[in-house]
Order: structure tokens, then C-alpha cells, then sequence
């Protein structure tokens, strides 16, 4: 068991994180019903239009390293162009139009589950210290709320997980998704704030983000 009392399935798993550090995991019975989306579709404009998915850090892709936040989800969708390999099987999707933003990307990557979720989980694709632990904690946080989200220095991050029935009532139309900020879509509904720890809130929204990241 968990420091909250749940079953976890204990498994010598090693896994190297983004810093090239092996870490153990255990899986999490638990989170039945939690299935994940990997924003991967942004413009990343202040990085000359990269594909984010496609950086590598430690000798693994960001895109891996997102997924694998994924551990004790029973699907990842990733919303995004499929042009990096990966060995966990996802489902790749896209926007209609393309670059739609948060909103559209999350609504687009709900729709093409194979299953209905209970629980949705939200990461941005250039967040490489987010790990299944993130996830955890943000499960343990939403319990009883619509959902709860990585904060940074007082400001959430794109890094979350929202109840699945609460987020079809505030759902907008497909016409209102595009271009829609996340905070509007997040504003009627009760959500914790979980502090990052350490370096999990970093982004990479720069060249000079990744420059620092990898020191």
C-alpha cells in the first residue's frame, strides 16, 4: 500500500528519467478508469516551430517522457502529428482545424478515446519532469473536486486531471473550442492546486529552456 492506503501493484520496473536517472515504479490498481492526453500540437513559436514530442533530453523524446507520466492510465491519446515512435501504444489524433489550442486539443483528445474515462488527464508534451508520481498526487488532490491542477509560482501549469462527467457539463461547442484559453474552460469548476516539487513545473518554451534544462 500507498502512504493513502491503496493497493499498489509492486514490480521491480526501472525506467530512466529525463536526466538519464533510473527510477523504480510501482503501478497503481487504483486508478481504474484514469486515461491521459499529451497536448503535442502547438505552434512553438519561440522555437523556430519544432516538433516539441521530438526533442530529446537524456537520450529519450519529450513525447516518451510525457507517456510514461502515463503509467497507471489505461489509455494515452496524444494529440499531435504522429512522427516519433513510441513503444507504449497510443492513440495519435488531431484538431479540426489544426493549432486549436488547449481547449480543442483536451475536447479532441476525450473524443478520440476507446472507452469513456472517469478521470482525464491533461499534459502538455514539453513538461519532462512530470512523472507518474505527478500524476498520483494530482489524483489524490481532485478527490471529492471537478479536478486538480500542477501550480508554479502561484500560476497553474498545463498539467492536470479533471473529473470526466464534470468536464462534459462545461464543455463548449465545437465552434467556441478553437481559440479558447484553458482558464475559461477551467473557471466554473472546483479545483485544487497541487505546488510542484522541485523541477516538475518547468516547461521548455525556448531554446534557452532547453539549454537550461539540460545543465
Amino acid at each position: 500500500m500507498d502512504e493513502s492506503g491503496r493497493d499498489l501493484v509492486h514490480s521491480s520496473l526501472n525506467y530512466p528519467g529525463p536526466r538519464g536517472d533510473n527510477q523504480r515504479v510501482d503501478f497503481d490498481l487504483s486508478a481504474s478508469g484514469f486515461r491521459g492526453i499529451v497536448l503535442a500540437g502547438g505552434t512553438a513559436a519561440r522555437m523556430d516551430g519544432i516538433d516539441k514530442g521530438s526533442i530529446e533530453i537524456g537520450g529519450r523524446t519529450l513525447l516518451e517522457l510525457a507517456i510514461e507520466a502515463y503509467l497507471d492510465a489505461d489509455e494515452v491519446v496524444v494529440v499531435g502529428l504522429e512522427t516519433v515512435r513510441t513503444d507504449r501504444p497510443v492513440t495519435f489524433t488531431r484538431e479540426d482545424p489544426p493549432r486549436g489550442g488547449p481547449v480543442a486539443g483536451l475536447l479532441t483528445g476525450v473524443d478520440a478515446m476507446l472507452r469513456p474515462p472517469a478521470l482525464v488527464g491533461v499534459l502538455a508534451v514539453d513538461m519532462p519532469h512530470v512523472t507518474a508520481y505527478t500524476m498520483r498526487r494530482l489524483r489524490e488532490a481532485a478527490v471529492g473536486r471537478d479536478g486538480a491542477f500542477l501550480s508554479r509560482d502561484g500560476r497553474r501549469q498545463l498539467c492536470g486531471v479533471l473529473d470526466a462527467a464534470r468536464l462534459a457539463q462545461v464543455r463548449p461547442d465545437l465552434e467556441h473550442q478553437h481559440g479558447m484559453a484553458l482558464r475559461d474552460l477551467l473557471d466554473p469548476l472546483d479545483l485544487a492546486d497541487v505546488p510542484a516539487a522541485e523541477r516538475e513545473g518547468i516547461d521548455i518554451d525556448t531554446w534557452e529552456d532547453l539549454r537550461d534544462l539540460q545543465e
